[in-house]
């Protein structure tokens, strides 16, 4: 049986990842890594360096993983498909655009699917094309 199979549920674990780095980091609730460690910088504890270091860790590879499988052009393109969403939401009253609150988890939901996206991207690419990435080739 190939590791590499892609499901639904592969992305909706990867969005799920995606989801708990970006909403951990910050979200309007306050219940965030900001809220917890960024706003009491001088008094920084280790627990909150750690957790910190874990989050950057994430980014790091959920950031580099997209920009390697949608490139540029992919990533402006999936920006361009979010906002017209995301403006279509606003011009037909769904949400109000001085919703600061909603707005926010709007922007991060949307960073949420694309960056899920772009762990995902290769796996679509290889499903839909038969096209195989140089770093996909098993030996």
């Amino acid at each position: 049986m190939k590791t590499n199979q892609f499901s639904p549920s592969s992305f909706l674990i990867r969005l799920s990842v995606a989801a708990l780095l970006v909403f951990l980091s910050y979200n309007p609730a306050g219940l965030s890594y900001y809220h917890w460690a960024i706003t009491k910088i001088p008094g920084i504890t280790p627990i909150m360096a750690f957790a910190g270091l874990i989050l950057i860790i994430g980014w790091a590879v959920y950031i580099r993983a997209t920009l390697r499988s949608l490139g540029f052009l992919g990533i402006t393109l999936a920006v361009a498909f979010f906002t017209t969403l995301f403006w279509m939401i606003i011009d037909w009253g769904i949400v109000a655009a001085d919703n600061i609150q909603a707005v926010t988890y709007i922007i991060q939901t949307i960073l949420c699917f694309i960056m899920a996206i772009g762990m995902s991207w290769s796996h679509l690419r290889r499903r839909m094309s038969g096209q195989v990435d140089a770093d996909d080739v098993d030996q």
